[in-house]
């Protein structure tokens, strides 16, 4: 356990720093790290990180490195600038606990700008929130990793033990980002994801397919429609069909640890839809993506086949579908659900930071959503805390982040480190 001298100069430090941490955050915000385009804000970190005396690694997912591995989501895209940044500081002697300070760079899609109050990529502070895409989920904890470092050394400290900063990409379409860091060699004994958490640990999380379905009509001119057959209009009772196994699946959370008290943890969604070519022609194509969650503990592979199931009897009554079976294609997440068990060493000293830092103790919750902590738990062997600010409206508009929230998250990150690495004097 820290002393509480320490502990109460550590936390300062976070304070003294924190303006410089919050103009930080809004440059990484700035930069519109969408999915393909993570490379500019990856660009900026590493120069950030190579500043830090930090020894550097950045690479470009390479597929055939995990296609393999049973964590790997399927991808339809060019990984050209899937780009992944690791950071490492290593101490003079190693004498703490490893660590590793995760966090991802991309962010989701903005929608229509005009909805936004001010443009998404354009960050700006009223009161106690940063406003724009990214801000809460999670460029605000990713900054924070990399700032509860500085603190430490704006007292003559660095950790006692090696540490490595990633800024991994791929976390909000496949978590494959996460899982080449692993697959390049990246490992420790706990693992920290700032995470926007609303000021808590997440104690379970949902695993996710991702899937697009491909549907072929007969077009004839609308005139004769009757003639015809409509490739958007057969999407519905597909989609219904998934709606009754979504129901399905949800019926099944009785008795599990973390799930029987959550109304719906499985939830479906169509999440884009396109079809047709012309008014006053009948459809000859429609595809729509969708995205579903899984319990832990299932496997993605038998899930798909009840999808493939669900949608090939759907199919069955609809006699042009039944002739013409609609194509699926796995695109993105086809990822596990992780528990994390309590009690470990690592949550303990997250508890002893967060109590300080806060002033009460660490709750825990599930979520219904996806997250790195995954590779870590499952394929990893470490416990992973994915714990972080307060935010509001992430993946929707207008998304912000508590100023106040991440001050304090940083001080626990900053915490945790001293506690668990150990300290020396900064080289």
């Amino acid at each position: 356990m820290l002393d509480n001298q320490l502990a109460d100069d550590i936390l300062s430090a976070v304070a003294d720093g924190f303006g410089q941490q919050v103009a930080f955050t809004q440059d990484l915000v700035r930069l519109p790290s969408l999915r393909g385009q993570e490379h500019t804000a990856q660009d900026f970190l590493f120069e950030a990180m190579r500043s830090r005396d930090w020894a550097m690694d950045r690479w470009a997912i390479d597929v055939a490195d995990i296609e393999g591995h049973p964590g790997f989501s399927p991808v339809k895209v060019n990984y050209d600038n899937a780009i992944n940044v690791v950071g490492t500081h290593r101490p003079r002697e190693d004498k703490g606990r490893s660590l590793i300070l995760n966090g991802h760079v991309d962010v989701v899609p903005v929608g229509p700008s005009d909805m936004w109050s001010r443009p998404p990529f354009e960050p700006h502070i009223e009161g106690d929130w940063m406003y724009g895409r990214g801000s809460g989920d999670m460029k605000a904890g990713l900054v924070a990793n990399i700032f509860a470092l500085d603190a430490l050394k704006r007292l003559g400290y660095q950790p006692a033990a090696r540490v490595h900063v990633q800024s991994v990409t791929e976390e909000e379409c496949t978590g494959n980002g996460a899982l080449s860091c692993l697959q390049r060699g990246y490992r420790a004994e706990a693992a920290i994801i700032p995470e926007p958490e609303d000021d808590k640990l997440v104690r379970a999380n949902v695993g996710v397919i991702w899937f697009r379905v491909h549907l072929r009509g007969l077009p004839v001119h609308v005139r004769e429609a009757g003639a015809g057959a409509n490739a958007i209009e057969a999407s519905f009772p597909i989609i219904q069909a998934l709606r009754a196994l979504e129901e399905k699946w949800n019926a099944q959370k009785s008795g599990r640890p973390h799930f029987d008290d959550l109304d719906h943890p499985i939830n479906f969604n169509v999440g884009k839809i396109a079809g047709g070519d012309w008014a006053s022609s009948v459809p000859a194509w429609c595809s729509f993506d969708c995205r579903i969650a899984l319990f832990p503990g299932w496997s993605p592979a038998e899930k798909a086949r009840e999808i493939e199931a669900a949608i090939q009897a759907a199919s069955a009554k609809i006699p042009f579908l039944a002739n013409n079976p609609p194509q699926i294609e796995w695109n993105g997440f086809f990822a596990e659900g992780y528990v994390l068990e309590e009690g470990s060493v690592a949550e303990q000293t997250l508890g002893r930071a967060h109590a300080k830092a806060y002033g009460k103790s660490l709750e825990s919750f599930v979520t219904a959503g996806y997250l790195d902590g995954r590779v870590f738990v499952l394929y990893g062997d470490c416990p992973c805390l994915v714990y972080g600010p307060y935010s509001e409206n992430i993946h929707g508009f207008d998304e912000r982040v508590s100023l106040s929230s991440l001050q304090r998250v940083t001080g626990s990150i900053a915490l945790f480190i001293a506690e668990w690495c150990g300290l020396e004097k900064a080289g």
